[in-house]
């Protein structure tokens, strides 16, 4: 029998770590009060309902939107939104976003090596070896020298997941990486996520995706309305909630399907 990757007597340390965020838009507070911890080599499913904050939380780990209360610490550090090292932080911790952003006057590869030729200081033959490995180890091999526009949503996606990776990140971030794709294309991504999963990139995402969550999720965080209403690895989460909340939310899911083992 496989050692239960729950049950952790040695907890890793935690690459990001949120303290009592708090984000208001106006007068409406999209994050209130929240504490999470993304632990290296871990898996951290974020789900709720549309507008829970959930997006929210993910851009205020890296800075993109700037909390306004509490603290984020990376690497046990925290984290200034004035320091000289928050673009260090955004290089050391990738996100991945809805929409693919990829640059469309540029050709896939180049997509890839453009951080780490501006930022890492690579030589474009450096850099597009770099790309190439990135491309051929999401399966994008045979379109490194395509546009863009040639791609389907999910090889665009993809091809984003390379670019992030290029930066040779200690944390991924996903936010909804897979709502702008049809089912067949959805599949895509996923098998990517999972493979990075059981490779064992410590990772933070905000899904809909509850069979995935289920299935390499190690801990599972249930949003509404701002806060975590419940939090645990999945089969107590999604399979067992506590919390009434919780239970009506995931009472709406389809049945779930088998989706392989965690680490």
């Amino acid at each position: 029998m496989q050692p239960d990757p729950n049950a952790d007597p040695q907890p890793k340390a935690a690459v990001l770590e949120a303290r009592g965020i708090v984000k208001r838009f106006g007068g409406v507070t999209a994050v209130d009060g929240i504490s999470i911890e993304v632990r290296a080599g871990r898996v951290t499913a974020i789900l709720g309902p549309s507008g829970s904050g959930k997006s929210t939380l993910l851009r205020c780990l890296n800075f993109l939107e700037v909390p306004d209360e509490g603290e984020v610490l990376f690497g046990g550090v925290p984290v200034r939104a004035r320091d000289r090292d928050l673009d260090g932080l955004r290089s050391r911790v990738g996100m991945v976003f809805q929409q693919f952003n990829l640059f469309p006057h540029l050709l896939v590869w180049e997509n890839v090596a453009l951080a780490p030729r501006l930022i890492r200081r690579l030589t474009r033959e450096s850099a597009r070896r770099l790309a190439l490995g990135l491309l051929d180890r999401v399966g994008l091999s045979d379109k490194a020298d395509a546009h863009p526009s040639q791609l389907s949503g999910g090889q665009q996606q993809r091809a984003a997941i390379a670019r992030a990776l290029a930066m040779e990140p200690a944390a991924l971030l996903f936010d909804e990486p897979t709502s702008a794709l049809d089912p067949e294309l959805t599949g895509e991504v996923l098998g990517v996520m999972r493979t990075l999963a059981l490779e064992g990139m410590t990772m933070a995402v905000v899904t809909h995706e509850v069979a995935f969550a289920r299935a390499v999720a190690h801990e599972v965080v249930f949003m509404d309305a701002g806060q975590v209403v419940e939090r645990g690895p999945p089969e107590r989460v999604i399979d067992a909630p506590a919390n009434e909340r919780t239970i009506r939310f995931f009472a709406r899911q389809q049945p779930l399907a088998g989706g392989g083992d965690r680490r």
